[in-house]
């Protein structure tokens, strides 16, 4: 079986809500110094429900492949699906959240979240309901009517959080979203995370360079090396959904952290 068709495979096996494919994805930007490539023939996959991460060093493409899943920029080769259907653009299946907050702050929190389906024309009692599920899911009803420069970095990222599940899309994709938190929020939204992946059962690809985090967020770890970015491993994380803080003192956890420790070089 070529290559090619392991890729079809694949896809027509994740042709449900959440399955992505990304099949022999490249990149190569051009400037005035010549042409450099950013991505090379990047096969990867995400099936639904699972959480995902994508690890790598800075400079290793990550934000760019992140930012093509999303439809916000296009690969110079190669093709991405979810669901079957092929990305070519930005699109209500998948929610983007950035390391940066980027909510509009003249809007509250309740607006923030329910602006995208304000967009796609929701009605305003579905809107409500919506929001309202999501301020108690994410531990924001109390602050609804507060303005982002109110809330502290790590309340800031849960709204972006909720904005980007609130048009229930089919993969949830977030960039370094902790990255710029300090340490002691971090681990409280890593936690945060992984209770709402098991309360909900989203599909979530996620890029960061913390080792200690992919290993304790992921159910899988694609690893990739730079210039240009290209899957150098991938690694299944041997915890279940119901992991914790004490997973860290796990032999295995401490074997991946100095396996993928390694492999980043």
């Amino acid at each position: 079986m070529t290559t090619a068709d392991v890729i079809e495979v694949a896809a027509e096996a994740l042709e449900g809500p959440g399955g992505l494919v990304v099949a022999g994805v490249s990149k190569v930007f051009s400037g005035r110094r010549g042409e450099v490539a950013a991505l090379a023939d990047v096969d990867l996959h995400v099936e639904h429900g699972e959480l995902v991460c994508l690890l790598g060093a800075s400079g290793c493409g990550k934000s760019t492949l992140l930012s093509i899943i999303g439809g916000l920029d296009h690969p110079t080769s190669g093709r991405v699906t979810v669901g079957g259907d092929e990305v070519i653009g930005p699109g209500a299946d998948r929610g983007m959240v950035f390391q940066a907050y980027s909510l509009f702050p003249w809007l509250t929190v309740r607006r923030n979240i329910e602006f995208g389906l304000e967009l796609a024309g929701v009605d305003h009692a579905a809107r409500t309901a919506r929001v309202d599920e999501l301020l108690g899911t994410m531990m924001l009803t109390e602050f609804a009517e507060a303005l982002p420069r109110e809330l502290s970095g790590g309340m800031r990222q849960r709204v972006a959080i909720a904005r980007a599940l609130a048009p229930e899309p089919d993969i949830l994709l977030l960039d370094e979203p902790f990255g710029a938190l300090d340490a002691q929020t971090r681990r409280h939204l890593q936690d945060f995370l992984l209770a709402l992946w098991r309360r909900t059962g989203a599909t979530i690809l996620m890029v960061t360079h913390d080792v200690e985090e992919a290993i304790y967020l992921a159910s899988r770890v694609y690893v990739l090396a730079p210039r240009p970015g290209r899957v150098l491993e991938e690694i299944d994380i041997p915890f279940g959904r119901d992991r914790g803080p004490t997973v860290k003192r796990d032999p295995r956890f401490i074997d991946l952290r100095e396996a993928l420790a390694d492999a980043l070089g």
